[in-house]
């Protein structure tokens, strides 16, 4: 399963159009279903973890935020959130980091992923 939706995730993320036409609006739009529980522009930890700053970042490091095991298990074994691991994450977290404790279902539609992503990036 985990490598189906590897599988797919990869050939999305291959398919996705260049970063310059990412729509960083769009994606700050998207977000606000996140921003009840994510800051993106601020390293305020809320009911998630801040996320300011998370491209690039190894999973489950955010200072003063308590993890799941199974987020501290992941970064403690390499995830890092680059675009593809943020993509499947988005998708599903459940199935990219089994055991997370984020209460998510996660966004289908690969624009809606690929414009949350680049909305974060924008906000490193």
């Amino acid at each position: 399963m985990m490598r189906q939706i590897y599988g797919i995730v990869s050939v999305v993320l291959a398919a996705m159009p260049a970063h310059a036409q990412d729509d960083i609006a769009h994606g700050k739009r998207v977000f606000q279903v996140c921003a009840s529980c994510h800051a993106a522009d601020a390293e305020t930890n809320r009911f998630g973890p801040y996320l300011k700053g998370v491209v690039g970042r190894a999973a489950g490091i955010v200072p003063d935020y308590r993890y799941s095991q199974a987020m501290r298990d992941a970064g403690a074994n390499g995830l890092v959130w680059d675009e593809a691991a943020l993509a499947a994450f988005l998708y599903s977290p459940k199935t990219k980091v089994p055991g997370t404790s984020m209460r998510f279902w996660g966004l289908w539609s690969q624009t809606e992923i690929r414009d949350v992503i680049a909305y974060l990036r924008s906000t490193q």
